[in-house]
């Protein structure tokens, strides 16, 4: 099967963005309860590249598929969850890379370097860390799992917090983010 990437973040309506989210139908790790707990042996570095025993995934489709299978626990460990299996895997920053943002209706809809969509509003906060000299923004995706952007993306977001005032907040799905370290 080929895979084909959603169309780009500005050609699309919030309904479009919404309709792929929901495609992307992804497995309830969330309910499973494995006792079986082992180590993946994989890696997520800070600039999104997969390891398996220290070589890269090089096929994007199994980095994307590894992607909807985690999950973050409240100690901060993360976690490849599968109905039988549970499996540690290390994360360096974040698990997913905010590779673009587009406002779209009002809302702002960002692509991930797994090419999914995510429109930040009240269950996918924007967080804003680091110090004022070295900010990092991320986006909760989902189950604890974040997506930091990467400079482009940053710029194109102050871009659009600018354009609203000079208060560095951006709004999104009814919320107000700042976007400078606390």
């Amino acid at each position: 099967m080929v895979y084909t990437p959603p169309p780009e973040l500005a050609g699309m309506s919030i309904a479009d963005i919404a309709e792929a989210v929901a495609e992307r139908r992804l497995p309830p790790v969330e309910q499973w309860s494995p006792e079986n707990v082992d180590d993946s042996h994989m890696v997520i570095r800070a600039d999104g590249t997969w390891l398996h025993d220290g070589s890269a995934i090089t096929r994007p489709a199994m980095a994307r598929a590894f992607s909807g299978l985690l999950n973050r626990e409240e100690d901060g460990s993360y976690w490849l969850v599968v109905p039988y299996q549970k499996l540690s895997i290390e994360v360096e920053d974040a698990c997913f890379i905010a590779t673009d943002v587009s406002r779209v209706d009002g809302d702002l809809a960002f692509r991930l370097n797994t090419d999914e969509l995510v429109v930040a509003g009240h269950d996918n906060p924007i967080r804003a860390a680091g110090d004022p000299d070295q900010p990092a923004l991320y986006l909760h995706v989902r189950r604890g799992c974040e997506a930091r952007l990467n400079r482009s993306t940053y710029e194109q977001l102050a871009r659009i917090a600018l354009a609203q005032g000079d208060d560095w907040t951006v709004t999104s799905g009814g919320e107000t983010f700042s976007l400078l370290p606390g």
